[in-house]
């Protein structure tokens, strides 16, 4: 029974494995022709209605085969051309496209779609006009505050140190208010785009006038630098590196001086910030130095000792501190002495002092015996001495000293040289100057002196 059982299974087997074969074997593919075919078909009637559905490509033929897509026919721009073949590429089953299309050269044709657009955008634009007015009002609105609030003087005096900030902040207040009110205008617009545009090109031309105003931008910055850190006062009397002269003011873009010559002297402020500044009416105390020479021969402690007492006689000169003097060289014929002494510029002439001192000094030391020593000239003859050196009078020596001069009787002009107060003229012009010139000043007296 076993045995029949296994024939019987061996016998099925063989049976259904032809059907089994027959069954695992793939179907036969349609025809590759057929196929190609029904595929042009589909593009090119899709193509088809899809140029029906577009202005300007309704007039386009589109051929296909094996792939391959022809577009003729005719449109009125060489933009319709490039987009008819551009939606003929993104089909599915497109291999390339050949484009045969002509453009339509008449003036009819080309002028219609143009008049067409002019239409459109002006009834666009028609339409849009409460929107554009609406956004022109909400520009104007913010500029006005903006505007209201930077001329509100009081306010950006309280929060800046100087009128000259004070100014600086209000103008960059309102632009930035301007510039507000313009991204709002054009966001209600949807003109994102423009804005973009317009602020990269402000970006762009603002580095180039930064670049071309170099030298302009750092004299302005110069100025904010001088009217914080206030290095000087009108009327102080400074030294700018070689320009000597008095404050008149510090403006936004120059340091006006009078010079001791009552000239007007302007100063970039760029200058004036990297300059050496020499202020002479910070300390009224000043101390002037001058030399004198005496003989070989004397005794320079007692020559010193003789002219400092006679500078020390004078009213102007100040006992604290007191003068002194040094030996500053010893000559082959003189002894040079250097004598220092100190006056207060409130209250005496710098110059003045300075002369009457040098004259005090002298007749001191030419009344106590001292001699001042004359230039000597040593002169070789190499042809012998000259008979006019011979035959006169010997020649004169350097100690012989001419008569003296009569004295001087005009007391009057005397009694002026000897007047060593201060002279006010300049200052009088500067403050003539400053009463009279509407400029304004960055220099505060409320604020200190650096």
């Amino acid at each position: 029974m076993v045995r029949s059982l296994l024939l019987s299974l061996l016998l099925l087997a063989a049976m259904t494995a032809p059907l089994a074969h027959a069954q695992d074997a793939p179907p036969a593919e349609a025809p590759p022709i057929a196929a190609e075919t029904a595929n042009d078909g589909a593009i090119e009637g899709r193509l088809t209605g899809i140029y029906d559905q577009i202005d300007g490509l309704s007039d386009i033929e589109a051929s296909v085969e094996q792939g391959v897509v022809t577009l003729s026919g005719t449109v009125t721009s060489q933009a319709d051309a490039a987009r008819a073949a551009a939606i003929a590429e993104r089909l599915e089953g497109v291999v390339t496209v050949q484009e045969e299309i002509v453009r339509d050269l008449s003036v009819d044709t080309s002028l219609s779609p143009a008049i067409a657009t002019l239409e459109n955008s002006l009834q666009r634009g028609w339409e849009a006009l409460p929107l554009v007015g609406l956004a022109i009002a909400v520009f104007l609105v913010i500029a006005l505050i903006g505007t209201l609030i930077a001329s509100w003087t009081g306010l950006w005096r309280r929060l800046t140190p100087n009128p000259f900030l004070a100014e600086i902040a209000a103008q960059a207040f309102r632009f930035i208010a301007l510039v507000i009110g313009l991204v709002v205008a054009l966001n209600l617009l949807g003109a994102t785009a423009l804005m973009g545009a317009i602020l990269g090109g402000a970006g762009v031309i603002g580095l180039a006038i930064g670049f071309a105003v170099r030298d302009t931008v750092e004299n302005y910055i110069s100025s904010i630098m001088l009217s914080l850190r206030q290095p000087f006062r009108a009327n102080d009397h400074v030294l700018i590196n070689e320009h000597e002269g008095k404050v008149v003011r510090l403006t936004s873009r120059a340091t006006i001086l009078m010079t001791l010559d009552g000239n007007h002297l302007r100063i970039p402020n760029s200058t004036v910030f990297k300059a050496v500044i020499l202020n002479y009416t910070r300390n009224p105390e000043r101390r002037f130095q001058f030399t004198l020479g005496v003989d070989a021969e004397d005794d320079p402690v007692a020559a010193m000792a003789t002219g400092l007492s006679a500078i020390s006689g004078l009213d102007f000169v100040l006992n604290d501190p007191k003068p002194d003097a040094i030996i500053e060289t010893v000559g082959d014929s003189n002894i040079v002495l250097r004598f220092f002494a100190w006056v207060d510029q409130s209250d005496s002439d710098f110059m003045k002092a300075r002369s009457l001192s040098i004259r005090a000094a002298k007749d001191a030391l030419e009344t106590a015996g001292f001699t001042l020593p004359e230039p000597i000239y040593r002169l070789r003859f190499d042809n012998g001495v000259p008979a006019a050196l011979t035959q006169g009078e010997r020649p004169a020596t350097p100690r012989d000293k001419p008569k003296p001069a009569p004295p001087f009787t005009d007391h009057t002009v005397e009694d002026e040289l000897m007047d060593v107060r201060p002279d006010d003229h300049i200052t009088e012009k500067v403050e003539e100057e400053r009463a009279h010139t509407r400029e304004k000043d960055l220099l505060d007296p409320g604020r200190p002196v650096e």
